[in-house]
């Protein structure tokens, strides 16, 4: 998982997030936050209680950012997180089936 080094992050306390605040400014699911970090998309750091915390600086960059077929890749993702808390593995099958074929479209151009 992609972490910065704390000293460069911890400067004001303030300017850190947690998840369910990314996840509220995206409008997505806590659990798409912390994909999202696994994926690389986002840093973040440890706290003491090893939880997880976000740069407010690199929230705000992110959706001061354009949005373009990203922001479709990022709503089917929390709709397959969605159907796979609902219990619909063949739904959740599908829409990942459909990101891959988004992304391997991206990927070509």
């Amino acid at each position: 998982m992609p972490t910065a080094p704390l000293p460069d992050l911890v400067e004001n306390a303030d300017a850190l997030l947690t998840p369910a605040e990314v996840a509220r400014l995206f409008r997505v699911d806590p659990k798409t936050v912390t994909r999202w970090e696994k994926d690389g998309r986002l840093a973040s750091v440890k706290t003491l209680g090893g939880h997880r915390r976000y740069p407010q600086t690199q929230i705000n960059a992110l959706l001061t950012t354009p949005r373009d077929g990203g922001a479709v890749l990022l709503a089917l993702e929390e709709v397959r997180d969605l159907a796979t808390a609902r219990g619909d593995p063949t739904a959740a099958a599908r829409i990942n089936d459909l990101i891959t074929t988004l992304r391997t479209q991206e990927d070509r151009h």
